[in-house]
């Protein structure tokens, strides 16, 4: 492990001895990201959570806007385990923990009514990343997922690179290679509060969303995707244009009952495969922050309750053309190479802080 943060001042105020422990062997640490802006982001390698995001306000006044932990024991003990961590091997749900692939039927554990969700209980949430910061503005974590962990087939090396950019980005990138062909979606599950954590924080209902996206995929009564492609005109859950959350979100539609409010996955307008391109974007009039999120992948999940914003992307590197078969399957495999290159699956995302 090397980590670069030698001394406790943060804007945050965390303490890296309130996140120095051992887990099943392995040493988890604080780890504080700084730009040259001044803008901060502080993580630990237990489940590669991010604990604080620090930006200022318009009059430099500096808060935090995502939710996290000022603990490891409080990481490791939280009400909420997916809270601003990575999630894998698969973020989401599969229905009834069970797939087949390759003809074969593969059990996972069931964590959420009759589903899996998130990669199960011990999902790489709660992983003590291998992690190494070698420079005050990235953070490199490491996790090999053992063949069979949780289910899932295949030996799968996983790397993620958090970046704070001097363009207040936070810019996360994904690669991975499997020996076997295997299920992956990974993801990162940021609780994001727009107007800064503060005593009670504010719900996101006063939140002004934009999706770019004319489709999205309805789900059942336990939230697994039906298959169907609708189009959002002409119902709440259309963002192409600014609406505020609370807005249409108790609107008596069987969607948001199924969801609990907005618990969906978008089909975006994506004209160029492999590109980044605008997904959505999220502002709040009281807000520290604008939020602005650029991917590469057509299909994105946006998910809006009371008190939290959630973003995640549903990693499918298909073109706009082959849509209708992200929403038919909704998972993405990687097979090996038996050649010296080995396959990689690469996604690029930025949250921009304006």
């Amino acid at each position: 492990m090397i980590n670069t943060s030698t001394s406790d001042e943060n804007l945050c105020g965390l303490k890296r001895a309130d996140f120095q422990t051992t887990v099943n062997g392995k040493q988890t640490d604080l780890f504080i990201l700084k730009n040259e802006n001044g803008a901060e982001i502080a993580v630990t390698n237990y489940g590669g959570a991010v604990l604080a995001i620090m930006v200022p306000d318009k009059n430099g006044k500096y808060a935090n806007v995502i939710q996290g932990h000022d603990s490891i024991t409080h990481v490791i003990n939280s009400h909420e385990p997916f809270l601003s961590t990575l999630i894998g091997r698969y973020g989401n749900r599969i229905a009834g923990g069970k797939f087949i692939l390759e003809g074969k039927e593969y059990s996972l554990t069931i964590n959420n009514g009759p589903n899996s969700l998130h990669g199960g209980p011990t999902g790489f949430h709660t992983r003590i990343w291998d992690a190494e910061q070698e420079t005050p503005q990235s953070l490199k974590l490491h996790y090999l997922s053992a063949d069979g962990e949780e289910g899932f087939p295949g030996n799968l090396d996983i790397h993620v690179t958090y970046t704070l950019s001097n363009q207040n980005e936070f810019i996360i990138t994904y690669h991975a290679t499997t020996d076997k062909t295997t299920l992956v979606n990974l993801t990162h599950h940021g609780f994001f509060s727009l107007s800064g954590i503060a005593n009670p924080t504010a719900t996101v209902d006063n939140n002004i969303v934009t999706i770019n996206a004319d489709f999205y995929t309805p789900i059942d009564n336990v939230s697994i995707p039906t298959g169907e492609i609708a189009k959002v005109e002409g119902t709440p859950m259309d963002f192409r244009t600014p609406q505020r959350v609370d807005s249409r979100i108790n609107d008596p539609f069987e969607q948001l009952e199924f969801g609990a409010g907005y618990d969906h996955c978008y089909v975006l307008n994506k004209r160029e495969a492999g590109t980044l391109s605008f997904a959505a974007n999220v502002w709040n009039p009281k807000a520290v922050v604008a939020w602005k999120y650029t991917l590469q992948s057509p299909v994105y999940k946006f998910i809006l309750q009371t008190g939290t914003m959630v973003s995640k992307v549903l990693m499918e590197q298909l073109s706009q053309q082959e849509v209708p078969s992200v929403l038919k399957h909704n998972i993405f495999l990687i097979r090996p190479i038996k050649a010296i290159s080995l396959l990689v699956f690469y996604i690029r995302g930025k949250l921009t802080i304006k």
